[in-house]
């Protein structure tokens, strides 16, 4: 029997400390969508404004799974919105700089867990207690890995090793679950006819990949060329995903270094389990509280004394990089980004109630609210209180889960 749920059973609200004013050469809008990835709802607003994607500047990505309330801006925007299946944009006014992720002061989480037994509901109060104690891991969550087909199916992972061609396939071609009925012919059709270019040119729909496709039918062996001409937001995606998942990875590394086994308890994510504490002693606490871990980049400069440089130079190990290789060579865009990423949140303003769930006769319901920060997943938190097991021994996902995303 299929879960019911309701359409709003995940809400996300970006919060923002930013305001609009009278004057500036930036438009500013509110972004409410449901069913749509942020890039391809912005994609919706820039065909129907007919607007250069430079001109366009948001800060947070929110997946198609949540009802979502996001901000954006236009350089010399029109001072006016749009609702077309699902998006509606909110003019507010203007602002003298683009809206970025420099702008987001959090997100607010609504989630309602539904088909949920008392057992259920009990260990998912007990887990709400160890996160509010240990903290939560900041690991990237599926959504990041929306272009990758598995943990070696990598857009940049091959542009790092110079498979331009496979990179390009991967990018054109792969099929992910979500694409709609367009997008799912449109890779077949590249997928049976990889190589004849002259052909999916004449069967290709207008588009962007039809515009890579007919510089290939000029240049039919310059697949570097080809992938430095796919658009800058997807480029960036692709770099982010693998960037995701290498930082993962040396997180999942540190808390098995640092933490006890018997303190550790492990989720499944898309690309691998990773270990979660279930307590951290008060010796152990200050460190891992306060633990930032670099984005992997050939751009950052390893203090050997310190000791993410092991981990991160393990990690690349096993990719059979190391950190200066990480960069796409002979392309002087892209690039991966620098930074830091705390290695552990913590929830704020943490609601829960429980109660008969209206939509599944005889089961229960957990309703979520809190916020976290810019960039970091309210899946695993529900993942953390709701699918996690030993590490050696995981759990499916529960239906809730299974149904929402």
């Amino acid at each position: 029997m299929k879960l019911k749920q309701r359409p709003d059973d995940f809400v996300v609200e970006e919060r923002t400390d930013a305001a609009p004013g009278p004057a500036g050469e930036f438009a500013f809008y509110r972004l409410d969508k449901t069913g749509w990835t942020t890039p391809d709802a912005l994609a919706v607003v820039r065909r129907r404004w007919q607007l250069d994607f430079r001109r366009l500047s948001y800060g947070g990505l929110k997946d198609r799974h949540a009802v979502s309330s996001q901000h954006f801006t236009v350089y010399r925007g029109p001072e006016r919105g749009l609702e077309q299946d699902g998006i509606r944009v909110t003019y507010l006014g203007r602002r003298a700089g683009p809206f970025t992720a420099a702008d987001i002061r959090a997100n607010r989480f609504r989630i309602v867990l539904r088909s949920m037994s008392g057992a259920d509901i009990a260990a998912a109060e007990r887990a709400l207690g160890e996160v509010g104690a240990a903290g939560l891991p900041n690991y990237f969550d599926d959504q990041r890995f929306g272009s990758a087909g598995g943990a070696d199916q990598f857009v940049a992972r091959e542009m790092v090793f110079g498979r331009f061609e496979a990179a390009l396939k991967l990018a054109l071609a792969a099929p992910y679950e979500y694409d709609r009925p367009a997008a799912k012919s449109e890779k077949q059709l590249l997928r049976d006819k990889w190589g004849d270019w002259p052909a999916l040119k004449a069967e290709l729909p207008k588009g962007h990949a039809r515009s890579l496709v007919d510089y290939l039918v000029h240049h039919p062996t310059d697949y570097k060329g080809a992938v430095a001409r796919l658009r800058p937001d997807l480029q960036g995606l692709y770099l982010a995903a693998y960037q995701s998942f290498l930082w993962n990875r040396v997180l999942a590394a540190w808390l098995t270094r640092h933490l006890p086994a018997a303190d550790l308890a492990g989720v499944d994510l898309k690309l691998g389990r990773v270990p979660v504490p279930v307590r951290v002693s008060d010796e152990a606490r200050p460190t891992w509280q306060g633990l930032t871990l670099p984005l992997p980049s050939a751009r950052v400069k390893p203090d050997q004394a310190a000791e993410w440089a092991g981990l991160v130079e393990g990690v690349l190990r096993d990719e059979g990089l190391t950190l200066a290789e990480l960069r796409v060579k002979g392309l002087q865009k892209p690039f991966f980004s620098k930074g830091d990423r705390p290695g552990c949140v913590r929830p704020e303003g943490v609601e829960h109630q429980t109660g008969p769930d209206d939509l599944n006769r005889g089961r229960l319901l957990l309703r979520l609210g809190f916020d976290l920060p810019r960039g970091s997943y309210a899946t695993m938190l529900v993942k953390r209180i709701t699918a996690v097991g030993p590490l050696d021994v995981i759990p499916p996902l529960p239906p809730t889960f299974d149904a929402e995303h």
